[in-house]
């Protein structure tokens, strides 16, 4: 009787041990390997952040066998706090961010956040106060600064706000201003997240502000400013939020973000397909996004900007938001790091020129971009670390030579 329950036992336990151990096993996605442990993507009420949020509607993320959660956060250092202690996997994160975190201009100098892909090129603008309706226009640089110059000159501070210090808005604010040859010394410059951009600019709090869609084309629809320039029309193509992940998940969990990659890669093709972009615009325009009119979303991602001020409207043609241009946009490039790093000494936010290329080299992650890119067969841009010319004054940058770049710009 003995031998035969025994026997009863180990009919019934193999069975369950077996069961137990195929549950704790890796999910097999038929992509690669995976922990099937949720992961935490947070992103900013911005346009840009559309690839995470479409991957996530679109059921792209459980296509290649991850569980991903999205979480719509309340500034980027929040965004920043969050990757560095491992509450959020990773992000959509202005390009610069990392950059910036690491060399100490935008948090803990050595704090390593990675880059694994850009999300988009262009659609950010500079928007400046209705207070300067017929005293500059669309694209008026040159004569943004004696205006702004002739305010200073009335004893009024004028102050500028931007999303976070070395960022890609205080970039290319910074740029523009002294492009228009506005002292960056007399002017007050303001970090406000994205969404409250156009509330502070509605009670006077800021004079003009560089930020991302929609809140530009929401202000010139509500009569509180007007664009007086776009991003792409400072730097064609330019690169500007980027996938950015924690460094261990980066190590840990390497198949988990192979496919997460894939699957925010196949949406930023979806986006790239004009015929998506008024359903995209509609999705992402909901409250859990980015809770803006969906009207105000679509046109500026159609290339339709209506400028505000009776400025009447800009159609952008080929470099309106873009997110994959057949494979040019999604490869993070070293060059374009070492620019923004060139760009925190030019505006004295270090002191000294850091180490520019062992820099670049350990925060983007570009063999594994190239890795997952191939698999799909995505075209592989061979550009990078050749020089590139900017489209607002002409200046070409070599990222071979920074030094030199700096010797002409600091002047």
């Amino acid at each position: 009787m003995k031998t035969y329950i025994k026997r009863i036992c180990t009919v019934l336990l193999v069975p369950m041990a077996l069961l137990m151990l195929t549950s704790a096993m890796p999910v097999n996605n038929g992509t690669g390997t995976g922990t099937g442990e949720v992961i935490r993507l947070g992103f900013i009420p911005l346009t840009d952040c559309a690839p995470i949020v479409m991957a996530k509607e679109l059921g792209l993320f459980e296509k290649y066998g991850v569980k991903v959660e999205v979480t719509k956060e309340a500034s980027w250092a929040n965004v920043r706090d969050k990757i560095l202690t491992g509450e959020l996997d990773g992000a959509h994160c202005l390009f610069s961010m990392p950059f910036s975190v690491y060399t100490g201009v935008g948090g803990k100098e050595g704090s390593e956040m990675k880059i694994a892909m850009v999300l988009n090129n262009n659609g950010q603008a500079i928007t400046l106060s209705k207070e300067f309706c017929g005293k500059v226009g669309f694209r008026q640089t040159a004569k943004a600064g004696p205006v702004v110059a002739a305010k200073l000159k009335e004893d009024k501070e004028v102050t500028f706000a931007m999303t976070f210090p070395g960022g890609t808005h205080d970039i290319w604010l910074r740029y523009w201003l002294a492009a228009a040859g506005i002292s960056q010394k007399t002017s007050k410059i303001i970090t406000i997240p994205p969404p409250q951009m156009v509330a502070n600019m509605k009670v006077g709090n800021m004079d003009g502000y560089c930020v991302g869609e929609p809140w530009n084309g929401l202000a010139a629809k509500q009569n509180i400013g007007f664009t007086e320039i776009s991003t792409q029309d400072i730097w064609k193509h330019h690169p500007e939020k980027a996938l950015v992940v924690n460094k261990k998940f980066s190590e840990a969990r390497r198949e988990d973000l192979k496919n997460v990659m894939k699957a925010i890669l196949e949406a930023c093709k979806w986006l790239d397909n004009r015929a998506n972009r008024k359903k995209a615009a509609g999705i992402i325009g909901k409250p859990q996004y980015i809770n803006a009119p969906a009207d105000v979303i679509e046109a500026r991602l159609m290339g339709d900007y209506n400028l505000g001020c009776d400025l009447g409207t800009q159609i952008y043609t080929d470099d309106y938001m873009l997110y994959h241009r057949g494979g040019e946009t999604n490869l993070p490039r070293k060059a374009h790091a070492i620019w923004f790093m060139t760009q925190f000494v030019r505006f004295d936010y270090l002191q000294t020129a850091p180490d520019y290329k062992a820099i670049a080299d350990k925060l983007i992650m570009q063999d594994l971009y190239i890795e997952v890119a191939k698999s799909m067969g995505i075209k592989i841009p061979t550009d990078d670390m050749k020089p590139f010319t900017l489209t607002l004054d002409k200046v070409t940058f070599d990222p071979n030579k920074p030094d030199e770049y700096l010797k002409v710009a600091k002047k």
